[in-house]
């Protein structure tokens, strides 16, 4: 992989030919995080992550606007060959499950307008390849993303480990494993 100068405060990432590029994304209303892995000879290797974190006092749709802008900036500049996301999203109640349907909406609306596949896994399906165990905590999610990319510190939230974990996901099932 090679890195070109910075764009707009974050690194262009232009592939190299025996590379192939993940994106995961855990939407949320207050926290979207994206997580971009590659696979290089067998290996997984930590590539770019990002937190879109829109204010709470913002409007719905400014908020909504500025999660799409977000990841349409990632999908230019990261260039992956796939976006995967959960396919379920859980919410104690209707109301919050309707806001996450909002930026998943602008999610999959970012990925169609670039013409970039959009693969679901299930949280369990998703947790199990990582960790192993399907009902894996968000502590051990975070440590597993860590250790499988050979981070050397752990993913900064919890959202972005989440993405990431949706790249390592969709990597396994992608190269066979």
């Amino acid at each position: 992989m090679r890195r070109s100068s910075k764009l707009g405060g974050l690194d262009a990432i232009v592939p190299d030919q025996y590379e192939r590029r993940f994106l995961g994304v855990d939407p949320g209303l207050s926290r979207t995080g994206l997580g971009l892995i590659t696979l290089q000879r067998g290996r997984l290797i930590f590539a770019a992550s990002q937190l879109i974190a829109p204010s709470p006092d913002q409007p719905l749709h400014e908020r909504l606007y500025q999660i799409y802008a977000g990841v349409k900036k990632c999908l230019r500049e990261w260039h992956p060959e796939v976006m995967a996301v959960e396919n379920v999203i859980y919410a104690r109640n209707a109301q919050i499950a309707l806001k996450l349907g909002h930026a998943r909406g602008v999610l999959l609306l970012a990925a169609a307008e670039s013409k970039l596949p959009v693969i679901e896994y299930a949280p369990r399906e998703v947790k199990l390849a990582v960790t192993g165990y399907g009902g894996a905590s968000k502590e051990q999610m975070q440590r597993m993303v860590q250790a499988v990319l050979a981070m050397p510190e752990a993913p900064e939230t919890y959202d972005v480990a989440d993405a990431l974990a949706l790249a390592i996901c969709h990597a396994h099932r992608a190269s066979g494993k």
